[in-house]
Parts: C-alpha cells; structure tokens; sequence
C-alpha cells in the first residue's frame, strides 16, 4: 500500500506492506487524515518511533470479524490496550502500561491507504458527519477531556497560550461550551482568523492579568513558565501539549501560590461527535490545505509553516 513512512526521515512508500489484522482487530481504508504538532515531534525523533505516523484520521472499515462494523464510515480511539490490566478494567486504556499507541508507539498510524485497529476503538460515524469534519474527532475528543478532569466555572477568567492548531480548537470547544476564553499567540494573522471566528484574542506578550485558569496549548518548553506567571494564586494550569525539550523552570511559584497543575492528554470520543453533529463546534475553517497521500512530504511542510492551521491528508 502507499505510505508516508518515518525511518530517520519521513519518506513516501508506495510498497509498505498492507496491514494484517490479529483476532479482535479490524482493517480500515483511511479517507482523510490530520496533521497535529505531534506528527510534526515524531518527524524529528520525538519518541523515537519507527514507522507510519498519523492518529488523526476517519475511514470506512473494511475487513472485520465483526458484522456491526464491517462496511461502517469511523473513526477510532488511538490508544490500544491489552485488555487485562488495571488500568483497561478502569476504562482508562490511554493510560494501559502495555499499550500500543496509533502512529505514535508501536502500531503503524493513519498517513496510509489502511490501518488496524482494535474493535473496541472503532466508532462508527454518523451520517450527518462528513469526513472533513470527522476527521477532527481526535483532537476534539483531546479538548473535551479538559471537562472530564476539572470543574470550570462560566464566570472564571480562561487563557489558551498558543495560537496554533491545538490552542485554536479548544478556544472553539469552551466557546462552544459557553465559556469566555482568550487566545493569546504571537502570529498576528492567526489572531486575526480567530477574531473572524469570534474569539477574543491577546498578544501573548502584552498579558498583564492573572487568570483563574491558564491552559498551555504551546508545544514549546516555554509554556509551563508562562504559565506559572499568568496564573493567579489558587488557579489552575491545564497543561495540553508535550515540549519535547526540557526547560528550567522555578517551581517555587507553584508551592508559594498553591497552584493545581493537571496533565491532560486523550479523551473520550463521544462528546467530541455529539458537538459536531449539533453544529455546536464546526473546526472546517482552521483547514488550510488538504494533500494527496502521495504528496505527504510538502503536506508536512505546510504543517510546519506557522501561519497555518490544521492540512490534511487526502489518502483514499
């Protein structure tokens, strides 16, 4: 099958031996395909992993055991759990010690013709849901996952660092929610999108308040330390993306201050869905371009330009 394949450097197969499912796996033809910031860490060595990247991704199942998901437009849970542990008995997969992880740890990912995928993981999507909307249920599922861990009160003062894709959606998503965020960035024109959009933006550097919650959506290992700074006593930091490069950062503030720090990652899938098919979050504006899987490279160099937001990858 074709495939975008990392092996030290991100090259174009068009020979990649086609997935072979084990016993409660299916096969799926991927239709469409997101390029996220983690994507773009393991294209320079983030995790060390060897092998097909992508975990973004709606298709159509089409080779399973199971009757009620053969022929079934999905989308699909990224982390694959063993089923056995504590932890997989807890419905807390994402968190199984022996876990493979699609595109990211040992499974080959979404920036191909097909992938394998657990059953269990496989969601089918509704008709209402097109694929250029489905195909965000996995970075919106991320952005719910915030509701699933804290409380936030519709009168508390939020700020999202970082106005790249990631900081942009869950914007949408506590707007959606009705919450009042700020968006606070160093692109200009992205800020501007986002206005059009109907957030409130901010230069990060201009930000003088203290906010009751502060979710750091930066990708760099500056954002914790920004943070640190723009959170009032007492306050929340809700830290969304993983700097791969370390930092030196002054805890101090966080014991002095009493702040509550929370690590969040994946989340569930269904009230991602349940938002797109009520129109209550529509991301398709954040598309700025969709590629063809054979020409993956220049889609992922249009992934690193940062004046844009979410590309694509057409790969059926």
């Amino acid at each position: 099958m074709r495939a975008l394949v990392f092996d030290r450097e991100l090259e174009f197969r068009s020979d990649h031996p086609n997935p072979v499912m084990s016993p409660g796996e299916s096969i799926v033809r991927v239709s469409l395909a997101g390029i996220c910031g983690t994507d773009l860490e393991i294209a320079r060595g983030y995790m060390q992993y060897r092998g097909v990247p992508g975990h973004e991704f709606a298709g159509r199942v089409v080779e399973s055991q199971s009757s009620a998901l053969r022929g079934k437009r999905v989308v699909g849970e990224i982390n694959a759990g063993c089923g056995r542990c504590a932890m997989c008995s807890a419905d807390l997969a994402r968190h199984c010690p022996n876990r493979t992880v699609l595109g990211i740890l040992g499974r080959d990912g979404a920036f191909a013709e097909y992938l394998r995928l657990l059953d269990v993981n496989l969601i089918p999507i509704p008709d209402s849901i097109p694929d250029d909307l489905a195909v965000f249920v996995e970075p919106l599922a991320a952005a719910y996952e915030i509701f699933e861990q804290t409380h936030l009160a519709r009168n508390q003062t939020i700020v999202v660092l970082g106005d790249g894709r990631l900081g942009a959606l869950i914007a949408m998503t506590l707007k959606g929610e009705k919450y009042l965020p700020i968006v606070a960035g160093h692109h200009r024109e992205k800020l501007a999108r986002l206005v059009e959009l109907g957030l409130e933006t901010a230069e990060e550097s201009a930000l003088r308040d203290k906010f009751d919650v502060v979710i750091d959506c930066t990708g760099n290992e500056f954002g914790l330390r920004r943070a640190i700074e723009l959170v009032r006593p007492r306050g929340r930091i809700i830290l969304k993306s993983t700097g791969a490069a370390a930092a030196e950062i002054n805890l101090a503030p966080i014991v002095v201050n009493e702040i509550t720090v929370i690590g969040s990652r994946c989340g569930r899938f269904q009230p991602a869905l349940d938002a797109l098919a009520t129109g209550k979050i529509d991301p398709r504006p954040l598309i700025d371009g969709t590629f063809p899987l054979a020409d993956g490279i220049a889609a992922f160099e249009a992934a690193k330009n940062p004046l844009n937001f979410k590309i694509l990858l057409r790969a059926s």
